[in-house]
């Protein structure tokens, strides 16, 4: 979609529609092409700030905040980023409220304390504990990063990583290797033609660990942290297009 996330922001943008709402949680640096975007297109713009997530709280399964009216909302998705995910969602409800959908507050709160975002922080397994994170640029490991020590920052972690060739995977992996406990194993994911190679990937973590970093077929890979290291948390992480043979090979 763009380079950067100014240029992304502006392919986005072109969803938006003539006379119509546009909800976005703030984000500083694009509010001025969502903003402009808006007046061009006569579209009302709903901005959730930061201060509208009040009370908010979470154990290892739920996170629990207010929003506006709505108080004690539940989600059982993993991260502070899904709170503003959940605010939008219920702006865009009270919106549809407005041109009269019936909408019960039963089916809201069940709705978002059910929902599951498939291969986003989700736990695959519980013994060992296998979770799966697609995400697979510096912004979303910036968020699994967050996440990991949010949830889980007194386990120690194997990580199983296979990264597109379209992305800017030196970042990643320097990102990831900010770990200098774990355990790392890079992948050429599952196919060798879409993917960094496991050995260039290899290559560029050496430069931030000296130890721990391996290179192995995907499926070894998963299989290796799964049977070895069952006294950490693995992470198979970097791509959403290995997940169903991850959970194949599982």
């Amino acid at each position: 979609m763009g380079n950067d996330i100014l240029e992304i922001a502006k392919h986005k943008a072109g969803i938006i529609k003539e006379n119509s709402h546009t909800v976005i949680a703030r984000q500083d640096e694009v509010m001025k092409v969502i903003e402009d975007e808006c007046k061009n297109k006569n579209s009302k713009l709903h901005v959730i700030e930061n201060e509208d997530i009040k009370n908010y709280s979470y154990n290892k399964d739920i996170q629990k905040f207010d929003y506006k009216n709505y108080k004690n909302i539940e989600i059982n998705l993993k991260g502070k980023c899904q709170t503003y995910n959940a605010a939008q969602a219920l702006e865009v409800i009270d919106i549809l409220k407005q041109k009269e959908y019936k909408i019960s507050d039963e089916a809201i709160y069940n709705g978002l304390k059910t929902v599951v975002h498939r291969a986003r922080m989700e736990v695959l397994k519980k013994e060992p504990l296998i979770i799966f994170d697609g995400g697979h640029n510096e912004n979303a490991v910036k968020n699994l990063e967050e996440n990991i020590n949010q949830y889980y920052s007194n386990n120690k972690k194997v990580y199983v990583v296979s990264i597109l060739n379209t992305k800017d995977y030196k970042t990643i992996v320097q990102n990831i290797c900010k770990d200098k406990n774990g355990i790392f194993f890079f992948t050429s994911g599952n196919d060798k033609k879409r993917y960094v190679s496991k050995h260039k990937l290899y290559k560029e973590a050496k430069k931030y660990l000296s130890e721990n970093v391996y290179e192995k077929e995907l499926e070894e890979a998963v299989k290796t942290a799964v049977e070895e290291y069952k006294n950490r948390t693995i992470l198979i992480v970097g791509s959403f297009y290995v997940y169903k043979d991850v959970i194949k090979y599982l």
